[in-house]
């Protein structure tokens, strides 16, 4: 099916705001939902249900690039993100649940306290580009119960794993800042399909607008990755911080009350 003249911006907007989203997932090791979402809402006047769910559908083909993409240069460890996958699983209903009684005016500042405690912790942490992940039973805890945190924040603010599940990897289990985007992005592709899975029968979602957004995206993943891999492991570590900061400003915006 060919697009009208009048729909072509609207193309073309799609494919910019997929195109801002594989580099930042690439980059970063993050789903891109924090990018997606906000996107459409503001741009498309789309209901933020629809554009969550829009949003899932773009987010499993840029996970499957991006963990690709670094895995190419062995940095994912697969068992480490089925252990953040299942925490992840678990707590997104307990998020759910949760925002149904705690006060909409306070769940903006509840992640901004806890990107705040990120922040300082990985500006503190000294960045490291050679840290391996190794497997105990401590080790193990202690990935299901970020993977756990990912999931409740996600369903308390609607903000993807991978903002929570990079800096746990880093502080948390001494990733090297590489291996935890990768695995970062392996994480968020069992948890993808779930979330997929899970709202099927209601999953009120723009087909077209989600091929166009990962399609744009995939493109992009492999660039953002590239750079990653160029970038002093310290200059990586701060633009991360500074990406933290605008998700924050980002989730403080949609969560005031609107007028009128």
């Amino acid at each position: 099916m060919t697009s009208t003249p009048a729909a072509r911006p609207r193309i073309l907007l799609l494919i910019g705001i997929g195109v801002l989203t594989g580099f930042v997932s690439g980059l970063f090791g993050v789903g891109g939902g924090i990018v997606i979402v906000p996107a459409l809402v503001t741009a498309f006047r789309m209901d933020q249900r629809r554009a969550a769910a829009t949003s899932l559908i773009a987010l499993l083909p840029i996970s499957i690039a991006g963990t690709v993409t670094y895995a190419l240069s062995g940095q994912v460890h697969l068992l480490a993100a089925l252990l953040l996958a299942a925490g992840s699983v678990i707590g997104s209903p307990i998020g759910v649940r949760l925002l149904h009684r705690i006060p909409d005016r306070v769940l903006p500042w509840i992640f901004v306290g806890f990107i705040g405690v990120v922040i300082v912790s990985l500006l503190l942490s000294p960045p490291s580009r050679e840290g391996a992940i190794e497997i105990t039973w401590l080790s193990g805890a202690a990935l299901v119960g970020i993977g756990l945190l990912a999931g409740i924040l996600s369903g308390l603010v609607g903000v993807g794993g991978g903002v929570v599940a990079v800096p746990g990897l880093e502080v948390v289990v001494g990733a090297g800042d590489l291996l935890a985007r990768g695995t970062s992005l392996a994480m968020m592709i069992p948890t993808t399909v779930v979330g997929i899975l899970s709202h099927r029968k209601h999953l009120d979602v723009d087909l077209r607008s989600g091929f166009i957004l990962g399609g744009a995206a995939v493109v992009v993943t492999p660039l953002g990755s590239l750079v990653a891999h160029l970038l002093d492991a310290v200059v990586g570590s701060i633009l991360f911080a500074a990406f933290l900061v605008a998700v924050s400003v980002v989730v403080v915006l949609r969560g005031r009350p609107r007028r009128g």
